[in-house]
């Protein structure tokens, strides 16, 4: 059987590491997006590829390279992005634009030539990584820059989907509580880590889904739910 290939954006960071990993357990190819030099690693199925995903003609070369190099991608995962606390009367227009930026443009700017790429095979999976104040904005007045800034994820997505029964391609809302990461076992000490989600089950759950056909009713991910199914 052919290996299907997966690209991972913030290929690095705590979710992102997770899915790679995730996805080469199950004996897939990985094309890993992030920025900065990294040693490249020994494993014949994952490739890094430095990218500056702000820059939408960057992203958009490292796709065509990615392709060029493992053939039809199957599945996406953009899990780059930023958090920042602030209400309205505290949030500027700059806060707004560089959250908009690390959370909307960097999945977008892959998004784009991904999906033109799937559109093109007839199949795919896009996964974005959404929030609970992204999905419902009524609870963001705390986060008003990163909870924005989310909800577009959710829009694109829909407008992904609404596409599904002519491109194959479905787009996915990854939708987690807190994950249990070393940046938030620090800002958040006296917390209870039992309640919160590890990587590790968040990058099973995408690969299961990525696995599985084309549901519309599937669009939003809520990860609590589904480990509590499971």
């Amino acid at each position: 059987m052919e290996n299907k290939t997966v690209i991972v954006t913030g290929a690095h960071g705590n979710l992102g590491s997770a899915v790679v990993q995730e996805f080469l357990k199950q004996g897939q190819k990985v094309v890993g997006f992030a920025r900065g030099n990294h040693e490249e690693s020994e494993n014949p199925f994952y490739q890094t590829l430095e990218t500056d995903l702000l820059k939408e003609d960057e992203s958009a070369k490292s796709v065509a390279i990615a392709i060029n190099r493992v053939g039809e991608i199957d599945t996406a995962v953009l899990t780059a992005g930023g958090f920042t606390l602030g209400t309205i009367a505290s949030t500027t227009a700059p806060d707004l634009e560089k959250l908009f930026m690390l959370n909307f443009e960097t999945a977008y700017n892959v998004a784009k030539p991904i999906l033109k790429h799937m559109s093109e095979n007839g199949k795919g999976k896009i996964f974005f990584i959404g929030s609970g104040v992204g999905m419902d904005t009524r609870k963001g007045n705390g986060t008003v820059a990163y909870s924005l800034s989310k909800s577009l994820l959710f829009q694109l997505a829909n407008i992904i989907n609404a596409d599904i029964d002519k491109t194959g391609v479905q787009a996915h809302v990854i939708v987690p509580g807190t994950i249990d990461t070393p940046q938030n076992r620090e800002s958040m000490p006296n917390a209870d880590f039992s309640q919160w989600e590890k990587p590790e089950d968040i990058a099973r759950i995408i690969y299961d889904y990525s696995q599985k056909t084309n549901n519309i009713d599937e669009t939003i991910l809520l990860i609590k739910e589904i480990l509590t199914k499971n």
